[in-house]
């Protein structure tokens, strides 16, 4: 398939995560002709300026090892951009949608023309739930990676011009769950079918339910609504939010040691929780002194916990 094909044939699904990627997969999967199979950041994540991937950091990639049926003749001979989202795509008229979550300029240079549908949820949203995936210890760190995808996007709209590029809300796809999916499927050239909110038949996700948006109004206290807006500043407006009406908060430097001290904490809490203490450990003394092999055992252990948790 060609480059131009694949454009033809497939879109990119770029959002923040905990943004809901995971739910507008499954609804996409419920289309007879999309086919989603979840992140795939691994397509530029390991890919050279040259065009060809490390392909030793690819074939370690738990992203990338996280979609054997896909690819089950891994290691694959001579791996390319194209050849992992024409797979995705199938053979006959098949549309692929492609969730990343990160590098969407880069991407964009191997595919240009290529689609992108850029799913946004209110960052005070995502910032709290980074807190129960162990990725944060709290909202102030929690909204870090809600902002380096919102500066991706932003980076990228001058090579987005308007038929190229979807903006949907999180919020809308829960509340007006039919009108949404019909917008995104006239944006990938198809029809809206209803076997696309019939996902909870055989998944652990139930139908969408308002009470799952907005729920920093309930669960979050006056600062650290005020910490994350104060964080991410215009970016809020700019996005489409409304500001909360609490006072911003910039935390000082005592106040920031204090947030990174239990940021750090909650995180390896975590981790040792998931993991133990040994792979962690080992995983962070690789990392620090530059020896890659020395963690390499116990990365994989984690990534394959990592796998087995998610699916």
């Amino acid at each position: 398939m060609t480059k131009q094909d694949i454009t033809a044939r497939s879109f990119i699904v770029f959002g923040a995560l905990r943004s809901g990627t995971t739910l507008l997969r499954m609804m996409l999967n419920g289309h007879p002709r999309l086919s989603c199979p979840g992140e795939m950041d691994f397509i530029v994540d390991h890919l050279d300026p040259s065009g060809r991937y490390d392909r030793q950091a690819l074939e370690e990639s738990r992203i990338y090892r996280a979609h054997e049926a896909l690819y089950p003749e891994t290691p694959l001979a001579d791996p390319t951009p194209e050849g992992f989202v024409s797979r995705v795509a199938g053979p006959d008229d098949g549309i692929a949608a492609v969730i990343m979550h990160r590098h969407l300029d880069r991407a964009l240079e191997v595919f240009p023309g290529m689609r992108v549908l850029h799913l946004m949820r209110d960052p005070r949203d995502v910032a709290r739930s980074s807190i129960g995936m162990g990725w944060a210890g709290n909202v102030y760190y929690g909204v870090d990676h809600w902002i380096g995808t919102q500066k991706d996007w932003q980076r990228s709209l001058d090579r987005l011009p308007e038929p190229q590029r979807l903006v949907v809300f999180y919020e809308d796809l829960i509340q007006k769950s039919e009108e949404t999916l019909s917008g995104i499927c006239q944006f990938a050239g198809l029809s809206f079918h209803p076997d696309m909110l019939a996902y909870d038949a055989d998944s652990t996700y139930s139908k969408p339910d308002p009470r799952l948006i907005l729920q920093w109004k309930q669960k979050q206290t006056p600062r650290e609504v005020g910490l994350v807006e104060g964080k991410i500043g215009p970016m809020l407006q700019q996005s489409g939010y409304p500001p909360s009406g609490h006072p911003l908060v910039h935390p000082g430097l005592l106040d920031r040691l204090g947030l990174w001290l239990q940021n750090k904490r909650a995180q390896w809490a975590w981790r040792i929780e998931r993991h133990g203490l040994v792979d962690p450990v080992l995983v962070r003394i690789a990392s620090r002194t530059g020896l890659p092999g020395l963690g390499r055992a116990a990365k994989k252990r984690m990534d394959n916990r990592k796998i087995h948790h998610l699916k």
